[in-house]
């Protein structure tokens, strides 16, 4: 029997599995994509939030040629990081089960059964996008995640959505070629949450012309060459050869509900947990990350959440 078994093989559970490691329990890290999965699945050209030094984890250097560290360097980092460490990870190896048992938790995942005396869930938000439940939302045409401009050149693009992704979309496309670039935004402004030294740029590229954003809006249906937007009280019908539905992600509950997990009655729906433990209303299974927000999914970040594995695994050794 395991002491410790890890979801989520992101920065977070890289970081429960080197405290672990640290203090002798007997572990395995869990994880049903590639190593910092969501981050592998940024766009390319994206560049952090936060600095390097912030987003670092067991004491190992992140150096990066810029203050910021971009996506590819953080794959490089995070990679040498579970080398160093040499930490027990089971990649594209998804849970399909916990049952909770007496004294402990047993686990089905698509490869094997585990047994272990505890558990961390550090899995994340970004593999399940929020859905906009307008007609031709499953149109081949529409995604939900972006990656790169090239396959944009020459096309009428809309962007939905205002938050960090939906304005590094917008300018990189408008910037690499595409045909015309439109935001459509639920909000009267672009979001404060956006990078500081971006903001200004999206403002500036609306306020001259070269992306057309449509405030206090929403897209009400989709067609092959067509795009619907409510505004200003009328629909409009817009040219359209693609659309990214950057709506924002939410986390998967499935398991944790049918395990008994508790949550908040509001609509965030943050999980309980002590904060002084990260234990969860079910003893010996503990939260750490983004997960703890619920779907205030901009709490909790690499940055503010790395501390969450200390004190698991010190709450766990005591």
């Amino acid at each position: 029997m395991l002491d410790l078994v890890i979801i989520g093989a992101g920065p977070i559970g890289l970081a429960c599995g080197i405290e672990a490691q640290k203090a002798g329990l007997s572990y395995v890290i869990l994880e049903k994509g590639y190593l910092v999965n969501s981050i592998y699945h940024y766009p390319h050209s994206m560049t952090f939030f936060s600095t390097a030094d912030k987003i670092e984890i067991g004491e190992v250097p992140f150096i990066a040629q810029n203050v910021k560290p971009n996506r590819s360097e953080a794959l490089e980092y995070y990679r040498r990081v579970a080398m160093v460490f040499k930490l027990n990870i089971h990649l594209q190896e998804e849970v399909l089960s916990i049952q909770k048992l007496d004294n402990h938790f047993s686990l089905k995942s698509t490869r094997e059964d585990y047994q272990a005396k505890q558990i961390v869930i550090a899995t994340g938000f970004y593999d399940h996008a929020n859905s906009m439940n307008i007609p031709g939302e499953n149109l081949p045409k529409v995604q939900h995640y972006y990656q790169d401009a090239h396959p944009f050149f020459k096309r009428h693009v809309a962007v939905i959505g205002a938050a960090n992704s939906a304005v590094d979309a917008a300018l990189e496309l408008y910037r690499k070629g595409a045909q015309s670039v439109t935001m459509i935004i639920r909000e009267s402004e672009i979001s404060e949450r956006v990078k500081y030294w971006v903001r200004p740029d999206i403002i500036n590229r609306i306020n001259e012309g070269s992306i057309t954003a449509y405030f206090d809006s929403e897209c009400t249906g989709i067609e092959e060459e067509y795009l619907y937007v409510q505004h200003a009280g009328q629909e409009l019908r817009l040219k359209n050869d693609n659309v990214l539905a950057l709506t924002g992600y939410k986390p998967d509950y499935k398991l944790l509900i049918e395990l008994g997990l508790q949550f908040s009655e509001d609509a965030i729906k943050q999980p309980i947990y002590n904060s002084e433990t990260m234990e969860s209303n079910i003893a010996g299974l503990y939260l750490a990350g983004v997960i703890c927000g619920g779907m205030q999914t901009n709490k909790w970040f690499i940055e503010n959440s790395r501390v969450h594995a200390k004190v698991i695994v010190n709450h766990i050794v005591s």
